[in-house]
């Protein structure tokens, strides 16, 4: 996760509402590529030819998610994303996190599973857990995420897929090889 932030901060990718061409995309990209190539080489496969645009946390939203990192560090992060220079966040803003969030599931045909694609039940959750106070502070976020809300109980589930494929014991099943 630091390698991928350090990054999106070389590229300038300060304004999340700024929208990112093709190219500027593909820059990005290919700057995280060369990091990654040095230690995993074999799993480094990118088709860049592309066209479009991408709104910028919508683009951090997906590499910070997929990163190997700490949940907590990556909810820090994407609270951080949405949050006002005073560190709060409205519910339009947490809005569009977890808009952007659900995407990774939707693209996966998995967004049935994690409660489909509706985030106004996880926004108005997450503000009701907060006592229902106009701004949301980066405290309170962690303690809501912690509970694992519908909306993105996919990524603490991802999480705990990737530590059991490396998982090793000593008794013996059907299941492991």
């Amino acid at each position: 996760m630091p390698g991928a932030c350090e990054v999106m901060d070389q590229h300038g990718l300060k304004q999340n509402e700024q929208l990112l061409d093709t190219p500027t995309l593909v820059s990005c990209l290919t700057g995280l590529y060369q990091r990654l190539e040095a230690s995993h080489a074999h799993l480094v496969s990118a088709p860049l030819g592309r066209t479009g645009r991408i709104r910028t946390l919508s683009f951090k939203t997906g590499i910070i998610s997929l990163c190997k990192a700490h949940l907590e560090d990556k909810y820090r992060f994407l609270f951080r994303q949405v949050a006002s220079a005073t560190g709060f966040c409205d519910q339009r803003r947490l809005g569009l996190l977890l808009h952007d969030s659900i995407q990774i599931p939707r693209q996966l045909g998995e967004v049935a599973s994690f409660g489909g694609s509706n985030i106004e039940p996880s926004v108005r959750s997450c503000f009701q857990f907060a006592n229902n106070k106009p701004e949301l502070e980066a405290a309170m976020f962690l303690d809501w995420m912690r509970l694992e809300p519908q909306s993105m109980v996919w990524l603490p589930v991802l999480h705990r897929v990737a530590a059991a494929e490396t998982a090793k014991h000593q008794a013996k099943c059907n299941i492991c090889k």
